[in-house]
């Protein structure tokens, strides 16, 4: 009997220990995300990867929250949120019409939320002379009629953001073989461009004012064009004050889109990005923000004079 009396308590222990651990990793499945709690996955345009790393850097070292980035092509991420992959994306444009009509389908409303101007910036190699392009001479070339100062036109990948920018200024469907190379990575037409003369790569603008710990030296070897618009006479280089002035004409929007539905991690950090801080960052990060960070002012009590 005393036997028996041990081993149905020893049952009993074990068995409300395991009652107990189901109960926690139940509580921990259903524990809800917030607008500053969770984590979620973005999809992330690999043209503005950059930008949108320092402001998942600086989210998660403020609240607990994890945000994994997936980066691929603006094709790539469209197509992934279409399929409910992830419901948050960074683009370098609007959803269009029909992609409107998907969502409105699913009876989602997306929530768009701009946060930022970027450019799209064309660089050559730096024994390359000439340091202006205008951008009449990079449609006729995307079109087919030979340029002698373009060997070649590098855009980072077929299903790029870069590649649907320049094909819809060049008014063209699809891109044209003929001169036209395409790689993966921006990084790789960084490094592609700075190892070889007369080629012009179309990169992010951001990855060149953020290169990565490998890629500094490299980005030194570049210089970047100064660029004429179709109807201008004169040259601009992207810079955040010709971008603001609406002079340099390779300018892009930055959005975030999100499907979420409801009051999720996306939404506070659409709310973070676009508020002072974010903004803060995109300043930093040599692209325009939607809207100028407030500047700290200190006033000093006292004034002293120094005597001569």
């Amino acid at each position: 009997m005393k036997n028996f009396s041990v081993t149905n308590f020893f049952i009993l222990f074990c068995f409300f220990c395991l009652l107990s651990s189901c109960k926690k990793s139940d509580d921990s499945k259903t524990e809800k995300e917030t607008i500053l709690n969770g984590s979620v996955t973005i999809l992330v345009d690999e043209t503005i990867k950059p930008i949108v790393e320092d402001q998942v850097e600086v989210f998660e070292s403020i609240y607990p929250a994890k945000i994994l980035m997936d980066v691929k092509s603006e094709k790539e991420v469209v197509r992934s949120l279409i399929n409910d992959s992830s419901s948050i994306a960074v683009l370098s444009r609007k959803l269009t019409v029909a992609e409107h009509k998907i969502f409105d389908n699913k009876k989602i409303i997306p929530k768009i939320t701009f946060f930022a101007t970027d450019g799209i910036a064309l660089i050559s190699n730096k024994k390359n002379k000439d340091t202006l392009i205008a951008l009449t001479d990079i449609i006729a070339f995307m079109k087919g009629t030979p340029q002698k100062h373009i060997k070649g036109l590098i855009f980072d990948n077929p299903n790029s953001s870069t590649v649907r920018f320049m094909n819809d200024l060049a008014g063209l469907k699809e891109t044209p073989d003929k001169g036209i190379f395409s790689f993966k990575t921006n990084e790789e037409v960084i490094k592609f461009v700075s190892e070889n003369e007369g080629m012009i790569g179309v990169v992010g603008l951001n990855w060149l004012y953020q290169p990565t710990g490998n890629m500094k030296q490299i980005v030194k070897e570049l210089q970047v064009l100064s660029v004429k618009s179709t109807t201008g006479n004169e040259f601009y280089p992207p810079s955040q004050n010709n971008i603001a002035e609406g002079k340099y004409p390779l300018a892009r929007d930055l959005f975030i889109i999100n499907c979420q539905g409801s009051s999720g991690l996306g939404m506070g950090f659409a709310s973070f990005v676009a508020g002072e801080q974010g903004q803060r960052i995109v300043l930093k990060s040599g692209l325009l923000p939607f809207r100028t960070p407030s500047r700290q002012i200190k006033v000093r009590k006292e004034i002293n004079n120094d005597k001569k």
